[in-house]
C-alpha cells in the first residue's frame, strides 16, 4: 500500500498484521496522545507512563493479529490493552512496595477534562455524552479514570451487579451508536 496520511480502520488493520512499519508509525501518530492520557488518568505522571504507553505499543503491535472487528472498534481494543497494562503497573509488587512509602498521587482518580483534551480529536467527548448519565459514569470511571467495577461500585455506593450491568449496557449502546 502506498504512504498516505490518512487510513481508513480497515487498511491499518491491514497494515498492521502485515507488520508494515508505516501502519505502526500511523498508529502511533494517530493514537498515542489518547492512550497517553488514559495511562496518566490510572497512573498519573511518573516516570514510567512513557513505559508504559511503550509497552502498550508493541503488545498491540505484537498482538494484532488477536484483534477481532467483530467485537469492536481497533481504538476501543487498544484502548483496553493500555487501561489493563497501567492498572497492572499499579497492582504490581513494586508499586505497592512504593505506596507503603509514598502516597498515591492524588491526580489518579480525579474527575475532569484531561483525557478528553487528548482524545477529542477522535469525537469520544460527543459520543460519550450521548449515553445516559448513569451509564456515561460506569465508562468515564473504568476506562478514562482506571477504576475497577469494584472500586466504581464502592465510590459509587451501588451494588457491584448494578455496575456490571449498566457497563454491559453502556458498552451495548456504544456499539450502537458507533456503528
Amino acid at each position: 500500500m502506498p504512504h498516505k496520511n490518512i487510513y481508513t480502520e480497515e487498511e491499518l488493520i491491514s497494515l498492521l498484521i502485515s507488520k508494515e512499519e508505516q501502519g505502526y508509525n500511523y498508529l502511533y501518530d494517530n493514537y498515542a496522545a489518547a492512550l497517553y492520557g488514559v495511562v496518566v488518568r490510572v497512573v498519573g505522571e511518573s516516570n514510567e507512563t512513557a513505559d508504559i504507553l511503550q509497552d502498550s505499543f508493541v503488545k498491540i503491535w505484537q498482538n494484532i493479529d488477536q484483534y477481532d472487528p467483530a467485537k469492536g472498534r481497533l481504538f476501543t481494543w487498544m484502548l483496553k490493552i493500555t487501561r489493563n497494562l497501567a492498572i497492572d503497573y499499579m497492582r504490581s509488587a513494586d508499586k505497592k512496595r512504593d505506596s507503603k512509602t509514598h502516597s498515591l498521587d492524588p491526580g489518579v482518580h480525579i474527575e475532569g477534562n484531561e483525557t478528553y483534551a487528548n482524545i477529542d480529536h477522535l469525537g469520544l467527548k460527543k459520543v460519550l455524552g450521548r449515553l445516559k448519565n448513569e451509564y456515561r459514569i460506569v465508562i468515564e470511571m473504568a476506562y478514562f479514570q482506571g477504576y475497577t467495577q469494584d472500586e466504581i461500585s464502592k465510590e459509587l455506593d451501588i451494588p457491584l451487579g448494578t455496575i456490571k450491568t449498566r457497563a454491559r449496557a453502556a458498552l451495548m449502546q456504544l456499539k450502537q451508536i458507533l456503528n
